[in-house]
């Protein structure tokens, strides 16, 4: 199964639909695996929580399958890296990524896909991710 770190900003629009939410429902449906740390579980909660997701039980259920381990792979150990000079906290996917040996970060953030490949990791936009993978599973 392929392994992918989310930024926060796919993450997130995933609730409004479009490429986004193709990526999340290939997470729920078993066809992804999620790599996870604390630092990226404690951005998604507080980004929810600014754009007002009121609904304890919505932030719970969505908690509760990352706690499951519902195709999640989570470290509690990563490097520290310092690869992303426009916004050091991007730091945080590229670290996940390379300690749960993941092949892709998928992100919305200019200043993280500039990267494009990091150790082998390739940093593409949910487009980009959901075209290579088509091409994968031909």
């Amino acid at each position: 199964m392929i392994r992918v770190v989310v930024d926060t900003n796919v993450f997130i629009s995933s609730f409004f639909g479009g490429n986004p939410r193709k990526i999340i429902d290939l997470w729920k449906s078993g066809q992804i695996m999620l790599c996870l740390s604390r630092p990226i579980i404690d951005e998604y909660i507080n980004v929810l929580r600014r754009m007002g997701l009121q609904n304890e039980r919505e932030l719970e259920e969505l908690l509760n399958l990352f706690a499951r381990g519902f195709n999640v792979l989570f470290t509690a150990k990563t490097p520290n890296l310092n690869v992303v000079e426009k916004d050091p906290d991007d730091d945080n996917f590229i670290e996940c990524a390379v300690a749960l040996k993941s092949k892709f970060i998928i992100s919305g953030d200019k200043g993280l896909r500039e990267i494009e490949n990091y150790m082998g990791i390739k940093i593409q936009s949910p487009k980009q991710f959901l075209d290579e993978y088509s091409n994968l599973k031909r």
